[in-house]
């Protein structure tokens, strides 16, 4: 009964089961943070652009960073906005990380409950547990409250959904704010008015009780804070320590999730412990990683999560946040609880199964008195409040221990558990043990931590055969404990250590230590690692006196992307033709930079066609998502250096060959992809990128439509996004531009752009991406395939966009290919460029030209055709030129001996004179390029 009342809240509020997968997000609402001395001014037109509003600040009233307290954060810095909902994160942030003012940007996440009701009568195993508090015996609760009881002036938030206020057992526990009475005045002058029982962060009202119908928060704060001696009911953990009821869940369209929020309100309303029986896999915050760093280093609040109940292996936020005690769940012989999740980031475990507690289901009765009701449930929503109960005795007990003190107290005295035979499968990822609450009240204990892990260098993702110098900061929590040595080691077998030991020495308590002088030094394998996967290092801390324990880090190796950072224009390559990132959101990937820049394009991607309806691609579509349309067969790799060039990369991916008969939106090519970049002068502001296209259908493909997608976001000066794209038809390249940009060192100026090289006839099209709809192209609704393939067969004729007042501009530069036969392969090829002005970009683009030609097209037919002439030869200026019959259009160049381009132009028929007057007397190279070869002559200039 009270899983399907979850569920339809949930479905009310907009979740699903689907987003078991990871965390949802509300929409249209961001978070930033400004970086230090930056104020909000500075990216108003920023803001404006996005039509971004309710603007505001989202912590105004937090205290600042503590020069005693190392690693407290600023949360003054954060602000909340809400922009329409067709405008993307990647967008969003490109737009305001571009203003240099701003250190993150991210969406608001909605984090789960996390409880699995048990019906006592569904299992009769479980019968004679779920009518008795038999975990307070198994975590000797009974023994611990021979030493302490706790107090009042320790309070516990419980951040979770509304508490049943007038529960027998919860109404006296909870924490009155005495300042603030109910009359209408904020009284105690915090912002909050009538905050006297606890704030509904969610609705925001003074209302945090049972007005909706999760009962999850009752649930939890009778674990942890349920009145004792009273004669009636059950017990808490806390004893006498009372709880703040905080509801972070809606119940208005207005509401919003709002978990965060209520761990800096119960840490600013001196909270001595949070708790937090929420959470989702996945979906890593920096927002919410501050809001516990501020909690827990700042406000000095101990912050006890739930593990999660995914029975995997996984990251569970906000369980897994520095500072937070993530808890885990046993069963009453300590065996992990079936469905708790595991991991090396788990600190302890408590029990989890059938955990008698408050319900807050049920109405008033007709006196008006609530019903005494209870209930068994299950789940780390109620190992977490058990731990979270035993912190705060700690607290009363131990007054001097800072937050994190208490934390490593409570994991130094638990029973260890890993050795039961029942746990095998599960050892080093259930933490130090189950929760012991009489040990944590009366053993002295020792605990040193590694409290931050510095890689260098330092990358989200490591590449086969990168090498890495590793730094740790480690501190002894507690008791004095005497040689202390940190010794590295690889669970991994993709990872070796080839330093592993740091000799931190006798440490006295709070003493710390770090190795970065002499770091560790770890190694990736060259080969053999499957995509995507997660190394685990291991820290062992040994004393001589004893002491030891483990710690673990994570790290992800082998991406499915590469990054090819030969010069100046760093682009990110999928194996499935996608630049700069492999997902919308921007996280995987590291996007394209020029000379140290932000990341200058949002999105980018290769397109293919035949026609509106058959259209491959795997970039944005409609309602957010993307298209999934190829699959790779081989893992993108970079080489270096490669044949051809300092660095190459090379992928092959596909998309479904089309059914007889059937529905057909696919087109059915197969796409081997090459990316070359040099590291020379004069090669430094390009990338080539080639494409064979290879024909798996049996019918021929008449037309065949190749291009890019590029979603360029040139930085202006004032953070807006008033871009230009413009189509250079001499050179077949289109490019974006900033208007007004002014080249300062702090933001230099940028041009950024696409040339067509090869295959087939150029098209470019370019697109306002702030168009109404009802536009020819509008991404106000999506990207569709029909708008892709209109992108691409609508020729030049819509090249140009974004004069005179600019506007956010994508292009698409693509080329049409008349036919292709059944198993049939054709080669398109482009060019990536940026450069600092017009004319850079220009000669860049020239520069491709020739590289493509005389580097990457060897097996041309051979470049001294006989029927190639100049005369004179030598030559006083006056040139005349003929070129091989049925050469077609050309353009023609004039080259130094070093390779230096002179002068560049075209050419449509085959014979033509030019002129080399002005030039120093000497040898040049003139070079013809054609469709299908490329041929050159010398001529000596007297």
């Amino acid at each position: 009964m009270l899983r399907s009342l979850l569920l339809l809240v949930l479905l009310a509020l907009g979740w699903s089961a689907a987003a078991a997968a990871g965390p949802p997000t509300v929409p249209g609402r961001f978070a930033l943070k400004l970086k230090p001395g930056q104020q909000p001014a500075a990216l108003e037109m920023a803001l404006r652009t996005l039509a971004a509003r309710e603007v505001r600040q989202k912590f105004p009233r937090t205290l600042p960073p503590n020069i005693e307290k190392p690693g407290s954060v600023d949360l003054r810095g954060i602000y909340q906005f809400q922009v329409p909902t067709t405008v993307s994160l990647e967008r969003i942030r490109t737009v305001l990380l571009a203003t240099g003012a701003v250190e993150y940007v991210e969406p608001l996440y909605i984090r789960y409950p996390q409880y699995q009701p048990n019906d006592p009568l569904a299992d009769s195993t479980l019968t004679s547990l779920s009518k008795s508090q038999y975990y307070l015996k198994q975590i000797k609760a009974y023994r611990a409250w021979d030493i302490t009881r706790g107090d009042s002036s320790i309070v516990i938030g419980i951040t979770d959904g509304g508490v049943r206020m007038t529960h027998q057992d919860l109404r006296q526990q909870i924490k009155r704010n005495y300042a603030d009475p109910i009359n209408g005045i904020d009284d105690d002058g915090d912002g909050y008015v009538d905050n006297f029982n606890g704030w509904d962060l969610a609705n925001n009202d003074n209302d945090p009780g049972y007005d909706i119908k999760i009962i999850h928060g009752s649930l939890v704060a009778g674990v942890s804070s349920a009145h004792t001696d009273n004669g009636v009911g059950i017990a808490g953990t806390g004893n006498k320590c009372r709880f703040l009821p905080l509801n972070i869940y809606p119940n208005t369209a207005n509401g919003n999730f709002a978990g965060i929020e209520a761990v800096v309100y119960a840490a600013d309303h001196n909270c001595k412990v949070i708790n937090m029986s929420w959470g989702s896999p996945g979906g890593f915050s920096q927002l919410e990683q501050d809001a516990m760093t501020y909690a827990a280093v700042n406000r000095d609040a101990v912050l006890v999560a739930a593990a999660g109940n995914t029975n995997a292996d996984l990251m569970f936020y906000p369980a897994s946040y520095e500072h937070v005690l993530s808890v885990s769940g046993v069963n009453s012989t300590d065996q992990k609880s079936p469905n708790a999740t595991f991991s090396h980031r788990v600190d302890l475990v408590a029990p989890g199964i059938s955990i008698l507690t408050t319900q807050g289901y049920h109405a008033k009765s007709g006196g008006g008195q609530a019903e005494a009701d209870y209930i068994a449930v299950g789940g780390t929503s109620f190992a977490a409040p058990l731990v979270a109960g035993a912190a705060a005795l700690v607290r009363w007990k131990f007054p001097l221990l800072s937050a994190s003190q208490v934390a490593a107290q409570l994991r130094q005295t638990t029973d260890k558990i890993d050795t039961l035979p029942a746990n095998a499968a599960w050892v080093n990822r259930m933490g130090t043990g189950r929760l012991n609450v009489f040990r944590a009240l009366t053993e002295p204990s020792q605990e040193a931590r590694v409290m931050a892990s510095t890689f260098v260098p330092a990358r989200a993702v490591y590449l086969p055969g990168d090498t890495i110098r590793l730094s740790v900061a480690v501190q002894n929590l507690l008791q004095p404990i005497a040689g202390l040595t940190v010794t590295l080691s690889s669970l991994s077998p993709h990872i070796t250590v080839r330093q592993g030991t740091f000799v931190a020495g006798d440490m006295a308590s709070l003493a710390q230590s770090n190795n970065a002088r002499n770091p560790f030094r770890v190694a990736v394998a060259s080969s053999g690692i499957p995509l995507n996967t997660t190394a685990i290092l291991r820290y062992h801390l040994t004393g001589s006196d004893g002491y030891e324990s483990e710690q673990f880090v994570e790290i992800v190796l082998n991406p499915d992307y590469v990054v090819l950072d030969a010069n100046d224009l760093k682009v990110t390559l999928t194996s499935r033709g996608n630049l700069a990132f492999d997902d919308l959101f921007g996280t995987i990937g590291t996007g394209v930079t020029y000379r140290g820049s932000g990341n200058i394009l949002s999105e980018g991607g290769l397109i293919l066609a035949t026609s509106s309806t058959r259209v491959s691609d795997r970039l944005r579509t409609r309602y957010g998502d993307t298209r999934q349309s190829f699959f790779n067969s081989a893992q993108v790799v970079r080489l270096q250096p490669g044949p051809r060039a300092d660095q190459e990369a090379r992928a092959m991916f596909q998309d479904t060959i089309p059914a007889a008969g059937g529905l057909t939106r696919s087109v059915g090519v197969a796409v081997r992809q090459r990316a070359y970049a040099w590291s020379s002068p004069g090669r430094r502001d390009f990338v080539v990128l080639e494409y064979t296209l290879k024909n798996l259908t049996a019918d021929t493909l008449k037309p065949l439509y190749a291009g890019l997608f590029m979603d360029w976001d040139v930085p202006t000066q004032d953070g807006s996004a008033r871009n230009a794209a413009a189509w250079d038809d001499t050179r077949t390249m289109g490019y974006c531009y900033a208007l007004g940009q002014q080249n300062t060192p702090s933001l230099p100026a940028i041009y950024a752009g696409v040339q067509f090289l090869r295959g087939g006839s150029p098209t470019a099209y370019s697109i306002d991406n702030n168009a109404p709809l009802g536009s020819a192209v509008s991404l106000a609704d999506g990207f569709s395939p029909a708008d892709k393939f209109m992108t691409l067969s609508s020729g030049t004729s819509q090249s140009n966009v974004g004069l005179p007042d600019g506007t956010d501009v994508s292009q698409v530069i693509g080329t049409r290919i008349a036919t292709l036969a059944p198993g049939d392969s054709t080669i398109v090829a482009f060019a990536m460029l940026s450069a600092p002005t017009l004319l850079q970009l220009q000669d860049a683009a020239e520069s491709a030209t020739i590289a493509y030609a005389t580097t990457l097209l060897p097996t041309r037919p051979s470049a001294r055709a006989v029927d190639f002439t100049l005369y004179p030869n030598p030559t006083n200026g006056p040139l005349q030129v003929e070129l091989p019959k049925n050469f077609g259009a050309a353009k023609v160049q004039v080259l130094d001996m070093t390779g230096r381009l002179i002068k560049s132009f075209p050419v449509a028929g085959t014979q033509f004179e030019t002129s080399l007057v002005g030039l120093e007397p000497g040898l040049y190279m003139v070079r013809a390029i054609g469709a299908t070869r490329v041929v050159t002559r010398s001529v000596l200039l007297r």
